[in-house]
Parts: C-alpha cells; sequence; structure tokens
C-alpha cells in the first residue's frame, strides 16, 4: 500500500450482503471524486459462512440497477486486517462486538459503525439476507450511499 494512502474495511457477518454492497459504493464515490490512487478498499466478515463465495445475487442486481461495479469475493477478516486498515467499519452492533473482540492487542485500526455517519439515521443496517424479497437490499444501498458520503466529505 503506498504511504499516505488512507484505508477502509466494510465488515458484516458473512461478507454477502452489507460490507459488499458499501466496499462498492465506497470505491464508487472514490473513484468519481478522482481520489482511487489516495484510498485501498475492501470487505470482510466476522464469520467464515460464505468464504470464497460471490455477493448475494440480490444484492448483485441492486447494485447492477445503480450502475455499480461489485467485484469481490467473500473473505473472513484476519488480525493482519487491524493493523493494515485505518478504518474498520462494523454494520451493526453485533459486528462492533465481534471487531472489538477479534481485534489483536497491537490493533491501530479505528472500529466504528458506518451508520454512525448517516445523516438521516438510523446508525444500524440491517441485514437483508433472510428477506423474501429485494427491498432490504435497496435500503442497505442507501443506506451506505448516505454513509461513505458523508465519511469521504469528512476525510477528504
Amino acid at each position: 500500500m503506498a504511504v499516505n494512502k488512507k484505508s477502509a474495511l466494510f465488515v458484516c457477518l458473512g461478507n454477502i450482503c452489507r460490507s459488499p454492497i458499501a466496499e462498492a459504493v465506497f470505491s464508487h464515490y472514490v473513484r468519481e471524486r478522482g481520489l482511487s490512487d489516495k484510498w485501498h478498499i475492501d470487505s470482510a466478515a466476522t464469520s467464515d459462512y460464505h468464504t470464497g463465495k460471490n455477493p448475494d445475487r440480490r444484492a448483485r442486481q441492486c447494485m447492477e440497477k445503480h450502475s455499480i461495479p461489485m467485484q469481490h469475493k467473500a473473505r473472513q477478516i484476519t488480525a493482519d486486517d487491524f493493523k493494515t486498515f485505518d478504518f474498520i467499519f462494523g454494520m451493526d452492533e453485533n459486528n462492533i462486538k465481534d471487531l472489538k473482540r477479534l481485534a489483536p492487542k497491537n490493533s491501530t485500526a479505528k472500529i466504528e459503525l458506518l451508520g454512525d455517519y448517516d445523516p438521516e439515521g438510523p446508525c444500524i443496517i440491517r441485514d437483508p439476507y433472510y428477506d423474501d424479497d429485494d427491498e432490504g437490499f435497496e435500503e442497505v444501498y442507501q443506506q451506505c450511499a448516505r454513509c461513505c458520503k458523508a465519511f469521504l466529505d469528512k476525510e477528504s
């Protein structure tokens, strides 16, 4: 990673719904602002349930609808991530609790709830995985869009 490059890791339970959407949305805004050479962006899971899998079909369809590329394979967070990334964003309180439990003593990452940046609230980005339709994925996209814009405004 280049010197002075900022880094953000988006984390949820399985890394196939919320966190890859957040990663794709944040990457999209970084590209739009011409900041791609200034950011390292990824997403991960607190569990190993879906390691190596593509994002959920509904998440991919939502990103296609908004013309945002999504290239990701689910992975579990590692101890190195806590030193590599400046910011690690959880999507809900359970993610934050798991991240704090998993963080090694020498962690340098700032662990935050992504939803804390939502100017409209709520601060929890609800998991749409068990929904019967794709409406929850659109809600996740909208929340992530607001949060990522607000965070990027603060960090740029």
